[in-house]
């Protein structure tokens, strides 16, 4: 009789100790899955935050566009004192949205992002000296940027250093890269159109 009860009490032991093993087990499973859902709210929220640190910058972008377009140039002074105004009052309001999305990267992944910055400030700093040369090295460098075979010749040697840049930055140098583009082609526009209306007020003054 004795007996029995110690190996009643030793099985009551043991099941008790397996209960809490499995009782670990799904507390360790459950966090498991909190923690794959907070995974994925993390990332929505960085997505977030980078498309509305995109839309900040869509926003000055077209600010500058309107302020230095052609036709801001040729409306009354009244008027486009009105609209400057405005202008600046909307930038003023975009500028203090502050959003920033930080980029984890190690050392080598550093060093890349800062050889890339130094050789995209160089050729922006020289835009205005010479806007087609300029175009053409922004596109090269644009072209070491995307997967498709591009229609212009790839700066291989920015193409090495972007590929050691993270995957963020990566898509962040293409947008700016993109943003250049845009700006030199419409001030090449602005320049053309001045030129053409240079050209054409001494015919009118003949005509006369």
């Amino acid at each position: 009789m004795a007996q029995a009860k110690i190996n009643a009490k030793l099985n009551d032991g043991s099941k008790g100790k397996f209960s809490r093993t499995i009782s670990m087990a799904d507390r360790s499973g459950r966090l498991l899955e909190s923690l794959d859902q907070i995974e994925m709210r993390v990332e929505a929220l960085r997505e977030a935050a980078t498309a509305m640190e995109q839309e900040r910058e869509s926003l000055i972008e077209t600010i500058h566009l309107i302020q230095n377009s052609q036709e801001m140039r040729t409306i009354c002074d009244g008027e486009k004192e009105e609209l400057s105004l405005t202008a600046n009052r909307l930038m003023s309001r975009t500028l203090t949205v502050s959003v920033s999305v930080d980029t984890i990267r190690n050392a080598q992944q550093e060093e890349a992002l800062k050889k890339v910055t130094a050789i995209i400030d160089e050729i922006a700093a020289k835009v205005l000296e010479d806007m087609e040369g300029a175009r053409g090295r922004l596109q090269a460098l644009y072209a070491a940027c995307v997967t498709e075979a591009p229609p212009v010749p790839i700066d291989q040697k920015f193409q090495t250093v972007i590929i050691s840049c993270a995957l963020e930055d990566q898509k962040k140098i293409k947008r700016r890269l993109e943003t250049l583009i845009r700006n030199v082609d419409n001030a090449e526009k602005t320049i053309k159109i001045m030129d053409n209306q240079k050209v054409d007020q001494p015919g009118l003054a003949n005509g006369k």
